[in-house]
């Protein structure tokens, strides 16, 4: 893998981008929703509404109205809850990953955490894939005001590592964060864990990948 451009920083998305566990949460959508909110969601549902962003945001793109705080927490608490009881024991990082993070590191590249995962989620994720040391610097989904689309979480992102965002790489599998990290103003390589290579494409990856593997020798 050649790039013919080096980044000041990289800023990485966690869930399809660090594992490749959406599978997971797209259950965990599909039971809670069907539950709690009485809807059955489709692949189409999954696919263009429920992939990238944080669960308020998504609700209302689901059902047309922003969910009260009554609904938003009780919804988290069983949607997230269900998620972690499907992935546990079973998240493996994405093949390449930790090479790619040791040559970031070794060039003296800082990286950060960009996801809209619950501070919860972001611990139960570093601890299954021994990542936690690795990401001192993160975004996470209560951080920010607007959650992906929106570019308020790549744009925190980058200041948090002191950089603008039209100076990083961004990671994402979804088309809302690869609107997001772009909308930032960031670079895209995007990873095909979750969306095709086409739709990431359209929504402004320059570049979508499969995993990691090679990237450790683009710095080089």
């Amino acid at each position: 893998m050649s790039w013919p451009w080096r980044p000041a920083g990289v800023l990485f998305d966690m869930d399809g981008v660090l594992t490749a566990n959406n599978a997971f949460h797209r259950q965990a959508w599909q039971e809670v929703a069907a539950e709690v909110l009485g809807l059955n969601l489709s692949e189409h549902d999954l696919d263009t509404k429920v992939d990238g962003g944080r669960n308020p945001e998504i609700i209302e793109r689901l059902t047309g109205k922003y969910p009260d705080a009554e609904l938003i927490s009780r919804f988290h608490e069983a949607k997230e809850g269900r998620y972690r009881d499907l992935a546990f024991g079973k998240m493996q990082e994405v093949a390449g990953l930790s090479a790619y993070l040791d040559v970031l590191a070794a060039r003296g590249i800082p990286y950060s955490l960009v996801t809209s995962a619950d501070r919860v989620n972001v611990e139960f994720g570093m601890k299954a894939l021994g990542l936690g040391e690795r990401f001192g610097t993160r975004v996470l989904g209560e951080d920010v005001t607007r959650g992906k689309p929106h570019p308020e979480p790549f744009l925190l992102g980058a200041q948090r590592l002191g950089l603008n965002a039209a100076d990083c790489l961004a990671h994402e599998d979804a088309v809302n964060g690869v609107k997001s990290a772009a909308g930032a103003g960031c670079r895209v390589v995007a990873l095909t864990t979750t969306s095709s290579e086409k739709v990431l494409l359209e929504a402004g990856a320059e570049l979508a990948v499969a995993d990691f593997t090679g990237w450790a020798a683009w710095l080089s």
